[in-house]
Order: structure tokens, then C-alpha cells, then sequence
């Protein structure tokens, strides 16, 4: 309970940040408190990423360094869903805008088709403890609503709110699971109280 209430209460000031984003948090939670810890977000007025590897396919950065660029990391993946009849989403992991722009020239249809794109790292810090967002927001008008875009690295209560007001679809943040601090809940019971009440409604 306390773990819980410390997510949903640091996901409910990131969601109402955010806005007109939405908020996500990621796969970093406590092993064996998955859907314990993502459905504290989901209280907390948040949304959930996956659940897991079998419900959205995630095409991150190492994938795409094995692959030999982004549009073989984007053809394997079409191949793979399309071979085993597997209509999920897609999202690919951009870090330049260059990467942007081969993402949507390769992004298909139908099965295997990628339905979101991640902005990573896109915002960057400045040395007076601002950040600039004018990369993402490049990015987002290059995709210009063709698909989800979700805003990923730097994400912090003092950034969030410049970064949703760039136009991104969703924003990602494991800090909401990995690093929460829990709330400090006790349980106080008072027997004399209980007691007279207790007398008084014929109870005890």
C-alpha cells in the first residue's frame, strides 16, 4: 500500500503536468509487482506501456544496431509479426531527427506496421537547469499526426510540462516505478475509543 500510494501520488502530478500528453510509465518495476506497480499508475491517473514483451513490439536502439539500421530492425520485425499472424504495435526508438524521417518513410501497413515512435532523449538539459525542447518539437511536427509519439529521457516534475506542451502523444518516465519513494502510511488503533463506541451501538 504505501509503495502504491507513492506511485499513483507521483503519477498524478505527472499526468496533470503533462497535459495535453499523457503519462506512461515503463517496464522498470519491482520483479513480481508488475501489475501491482501499473495499476498504482493507472490510479494515479497515468496509463500503462506494456505489460510485458508479448503485447507491443519495442524496437529499441540495440535492436536496430544489430539490425544494420532502422529500416532492417522495421523489415524483421513485419516479417516476424506477418509469419506468425500477430497484429500488436509497433514503436521504434529514434534518436535524431534523421532517424525520424527513415522511420516514417518505412512504416508500413497492416500487420507488422509501426503505430508509435519514441522520441528519445530529445530534450536537453541547460546548464541554468531549463532544457531545450526544440528537437522534439521538430520531430513531432516531422511526423506531423501520421503516428503516436511518445517523449522519453530527461523527464523530471520541473521538465514535464514543456516537454506535453511540444505536442507529443504520450510521455515516459521509469522513474514513476523504478526510483518512487513510498508514502509512510501507519495503522493507529485506539481500544478505548473502539470500546465506547463499541458500548454505545451495542457492539462490545
Amino acid at each position: 500500500m504505501q509503495r502504491m500510494s507513492g506511485i499513483a501520488t507521483l503519477t498524478k502530478a505527472m499526468a496533470e503536468a503533462a497535459k495535453p500528453a499523457r503519462m506512461l510509465e515503463t517496464r522498470k518495476t519491482v520483479p513480481g509487482l508488475r501489475v501491482i506497480d501499473k495499476w498504482a499508475v493507472l490510479i494515479g491517473g497515468g496509463e500503462n506501456h506494456r505489460l510485458g514483451l508479448f503485447d507491443m513490439v519495442l524496437v529499441k536502439d540495440n535492436h536496430i544496431a544489430v539490425a544494420g539500421g532502422v529500416a532492417n530492425a522495421i523489415r524483421a520485425v513485419t516479417e516476424y509479426l506477418r509469419k506468425h499472424n500477430l497484429d500488436v504495435g509497433v514503436e521504434i526508438e529514434t534518436r535524431t531527427l534523421e532517424e525520424v524521417e527513415e522511420v516514417l518513410a518505412n512504416k508500413g501497413e497492416g500487420i507488422g506496421r509501426v503505430t508509435r515512435i519514441m522520441l528519445d532523449n530529445m530534450v536537453v538539459p541547460l546548464s541554468n537547469g531549463d532544457v531545450d525542447v526544440s528537437m522534439l518539437k521538430q520531430a513531432v511536427e516531422l511526423v506531423d499526426g501520421q503516428l503516436e509519439t511518445e517523449a522519453s529521457g530527461n523527464v523530471t516534475l520541473e521538465t514535464i510540462g514543456k516537454i506535453g506542451a511540444t505536442g507529443v502523444t504520450f510521455i515516459s518516465s521509469g522513474a514513476l516505478t523504478h526510483s518512487v519513494k513510498a508514502l509512510d502510511i501507519s495503522l493507529n488503533v485506539d481500544t478505548e475509543l473502539a470500546t465506547s463506541v463499541g458500548r454505545r451501538t451495542k457492539r462490545a
